[in-house]
């Protein structure tokens, strides 16, 4: 079946990075989007960033364009999330995710990943 793993938060004052990698089995990872999302306690659980199976599209949330920057090594079936001038706002579990179906990408539409992990923590100290 198909397994999502993330790794990679952690505690970081604000204004400093951290990347997130993400990788996935089950799938043949080179035919499928991939996404990052967030839930912050208390809120529901949003799209942060998503990429094409060939990383030549991506998206961004408002919240978080010009910060952060999303890539893929399709031969390390690896997804990363580059993650600079960090706020505290950006305090949040992050899930890696899977699109439902290989092959297809749908730009903004959250619906479209079924495959999500376990989470990695961020937590962003002002």
């Amino acid at each position: 079946q198909v397994q999502v793993a993330e790794s990679g938060g952690g505690l970081v004052q604000a204004g400093g990075s951290l990347r997130l990698s993400c990788t996935a089995s089950g799938l043949t990872f080179d035919d499928y989007a991939m996404g990052w999302f967030r839930q912050a306690p208390g809120k529901p659980r949003e799209g942060v960033s998503y990429i094409t199976w060939s990383g030549s599209s991506t998206f961004y949330a408002d919240s978080v364009k010009g910060r952060f920057t999303i890539s893929r090594d399709n031969a390390k079936n690896t997804l990363y999330l580059q993650m600079n001038s960090l706020k505290p706002d950006d305090t949040a579990m992050y899930y890696c995710a899977a699109a439902k179906v290989p092959g297809v990408y749908y730009a903004a539409d959250p619906e479209q990943f079924g495959y999500f992990g376990q989470g990695t923590q961020v937590t962003v100290s002002s």
